[in-house]
């Protein structure tokens, strides 16, 4: 399976299904397995921060084949990855809202929600890694 349009837009779907459940405006970006944009949505009124943010958090989750929550702790100082966000013109994000997303153990692409707390732009986020787990399982 690879990352295409018509996938990247359910995904995007089911993280804003997500996001009008919890009464929170999102930026939702899927890349494909390169980093590369395939889709991105801008909820009415979410912040235009968000726009980058979301997008570099799906670039981060691919780039680094993680979850973005997961560098909050590595990225500290003292820590293996301390400065991290600097790298790639600062196009890492170290905090969570971004999956990468697997068929059959590969990385086909990675999504990234921004625009509520980290929590809610995880949750919006983990709504589309399930859905792609549904589909796979069919």
């Amino acid at each position: 399976m690879q990352m295409n349009l018509g996938l990247a837009l359910k995904l995007i779907e089911t993280a804003r299904a997500k996001a009008d459940e919890i009464g929170v405006p999102m930026i939702i970006a899927v890349v494909d397995a390169g980093g590369n944009l395939v889709a991105q949505q801008k909820m009415d009124n979410a912040l235009l921060v968000s726009i980058d943010i979301s997008l570099n958090k799906a670039y981060t989750a691919v780039a680094l084949q993680m979850p973005t929550h997961e560098l909050t702790s590595l990225a500290q100082p003292s820590q293996p990855l301390f400065g991290i966000h600097n790298a790639v013109g600062g196009r890492i994000v170290i905090f969570g809202g971004g999956f990468p997303l697997k068929a059959d153990g590969t990385i086909i692409g990675g999504i990234g929600v921004s625009g509520g707390s980290v929590e809610q732009d995880m949750d919006c986020a983990s709504s589309a890694t399930k859905l792609l787990a549904g589909i796979l399982k069919r």
